[in-house]
């Protein structure tokens, strides 16, 4: 489950460990100490008590309830843990769970008895609103990272469609691919994570720990590389629809350090910031509002660069397609369909809840602000390999050629099949690779052919 769930789900379920994200800090405060108090009683009482015999469920405190030594094959009931806020209303109330047969505590937890009267209805509501964003979290990350593979595989292997262009969509393909690996290990180290108790070695429990903030040091220079390469296909798509001259294979070296080597410069000291100052458990949460903006700052800056960039494209877009208008009567429509193209490309739709900070969302603007983001950043790397690889027209036609090659080869090796047949380029029309589009070149008169056409084209 992601991280961001995960907090919200806590959240909801009324535990007190994210101070960051309740409404009152004095009251949380004390709810938090009232819930380190329980969970300190629970490790004493079972420290205390001597496990019977037998296959049995050990004692644990799973976050939530404190669990005494249960047989197998038996469901366990425990009293609503008394440091909830709305205690006295449940105060008869149970948490069930089930003891398998192999001495293992299930999954399934019912605490049901133990939820907020005035929030039971809108809770569970909530709950399963997560569950399903959960489904589409997960499946929309490796949908991505499967089409995103496949599609730099396509881009790799056809030397017709290599040129820049299609060298910044690799290297943005291979951004979106760590970024979704990262993400999905970090969140399976996560729950592995939990409260060091004394039945664990310290050299374990400290390697787990290490592990787990590695992983939260490489998810966001992968997050961070993300953006730097958004920005960058937004500043390569501006400096050939804008800038006249220029050679861009001079240029993609400066693409290269900035996709890869930006987020460095603010990751680096978020991580020597955060090992000084709020060195607690995973990195996971982000209490102190001030660290948090060294990572959130540059991110939020090539948002608005790239907002910019799209929207001046628009513009020059808006303005070829006007000119043609007599001759493209559905301008609007075609207007239309590359604006929704260039969304995913430079990420514009992070401008929507952008300015909305974590801990200024609540309510229904949270799980709005939740799903929108959840939704389109876990398949934004899908529909960038769609859009820009599958549904290519320049693709397409590589890959027709190379399956016509396959084919000629089979049927003269079927026919002569002791001759080891070299064949060379099928015979169709060479076409040379995708063009830079030349800025400044001389058009015939009269013609409604603009600078930046192909570049148009080849993006919309």
């Amino acid at each position: 489950m992601p991280l961001r769930l995960r907090l919200l789900l806590l959240c909801l379920w009324g535990l007190p460990p994210q101070r960051a994200e309740t409404d009152s800090e004095g009251q949380t405060a004390e709810l938090y100490q009232r819930w380190e108090l329980y969970g300190r009683e629970c490790q004493e009482a079972l420290g205390a008590a001597d496990p019977p015999s037998g296959v049995v469920c050990n004692g644990s405190f799973d976050t939530y309830v404190c669990w005494d030594y249960t047989a197998a094959n038996t469901t366990a009931q425990v009293p609503c843990p008394w440091y909830l806020p709305w205690y006295r209303h449940v105060a008869a109330g149970y948490v069930f769970r089930q003891c398998g047969s192999d001495g293992q505590w299930g999954s399934w937890r019912d605490h049901t008895q133990c939820e907020s009267p005035e929030t039971n209805g809108a809770f569970q509501d909530q709950r399963l609103i997560l569950e399903r964003l959960q489904v589409v979290y997960t499946v929309g990350y490796s949908l991505s990272l499967a089409t995103l593979l496949l599609a730099l595989l396509i881009l790799s292997l056809f030397r017709r469609l290599h040129c820049t262009r299609n060298y910044i969509h690799m290297n943005l393909f291979t951004s979106f691919m760590l970024r979704a690996a990262a993400i999905l290990t970090r969140d399976r180290l996560l729950p592995a994570l939990g409260r060091y108790t004394e039945d664990q070695t310290l050299t374990l429990w400290s390697q787990a720990l290490a592990a787990c903030r590695t992983a939260q040091i490489v998810t966001q220079y992968c997050v961070g590389a993300n953006y730097t390469w958004l920005l960058v296909e937004g500043v390569y798509l501006h400096h050939l629809l804008v800038i006249v001259g220029g050679s861009e294979k001079g240029n993609f070296r400066c693409y290269l350090l900035l996709g890869w080597g930006a987020p460095v410069l603010f990751v680096i000291p978020w991580v020597i910031v955060r090992y000084l100052l709020e060195n607690t458990r995973c990195w996971e949460r982000n209490e102190v509002k001030a660290i948090w903006w060294i990572i959130r700052t540059p991110i939020l800056i090539t948002i608005l660069i790239n907002f910019l960039i799209f929207i001046r494209i628009l513009g020059i877009l808006l303005s070829k397609l006007r000119t043609r208008q007599m001759r493209c009567p559905d301008y609007r429509l075609r207007l239309a369909r590359s604006t929704l193209t260039l969304v995913p490309l430079l990420g514009v739709h992070e401008v929507v809840f952008a300015p909305v900070m974590e801990e200024q969302a609540e309510g229904a603007l949270r799980l709005a602000k939740l799903a929108f983001e959840i939704f389109l950043s876990s398949f934004q790397g899908f529909l960038v390999s769609l859009l820009y690889c599958f549904i290519n027209k320049e693709v397409q036609l590589e890959i027709r050629r190379g399956w016509r090659h396959c084919l000629l080869h089979l049927s003269l090796l079927d026919e002569h099949p002791r001759l080891h047949v070299d064949l060379g380029p099928p015979a169709l029309p060479l076409r040379s690779a995708p063009r830079e589009v030349p800025m400044g070149g001389s058009l015939p008169s009269g013609s409604l052919h603009m600078p930046g056409d192909e570049v148009l084209e080849s993006y919309c």
